[in-house]
């Protein structure tokens, strides 16, 4: 018998829970839901998925791509326009990462906290095109 383990959230380790969640508000938009200790925030972003923002003291993270950084996680999200939406992140605190390796089909960009994320059209997201 094969048990199914749905995955229920994402966890963002970072120095500001709060602050790094009300940023992918800003750009996702959903319901935030904050702890009474400050170390932890979730938001619920279209009733179905869940990132969740934990308080941890950490140096800068290094800069993307670094061959010797430790291996991470990062985000990858749907826009319509990549344009506009860059424009958006840039002006809620995004930084835009100066190596582009998806030319025009997608962007690396970072955080506040400073983990990379990117953005990218529906066709360029598409499994086909990585296959």
């Amino acid at each position: 018998m094969v048990t199914t383990l749905p995955l229920f959230a994402v966890t963002i380790d970072c120095p500001d829970p709060a602050g790094l969640a009300r940023f992918y508000r800003a750009f996702l938009g959903g319901e935030l839901s904050f702890s009474p200790n400050e170390d932890f925030t979730a938001l619920v972003v279209d009733g179905s998925v869940r990132l969740d923002f934990q308080r941890v003291a950490n140096p800068a993270p290094t800069r993307w791509p670094e061959p010797g950084a430790a291996r991470r996680l990062h985000l990858d999200f749907v826009v319509d326009d990549l344009d506009q939406a860059e424009k958006h992140l840039l002006g809620i605190g995004a930084v835009l990462a100066d190596f582009q390796p998806g030319g025009r089909r997608y962007r690396v960009l970072f955080d506040p906290a400073g983990h990379p994320f990117c953005i990218a059209t529906r066709s360029a997201a598409s499994i086909r095109e990585h296959a």
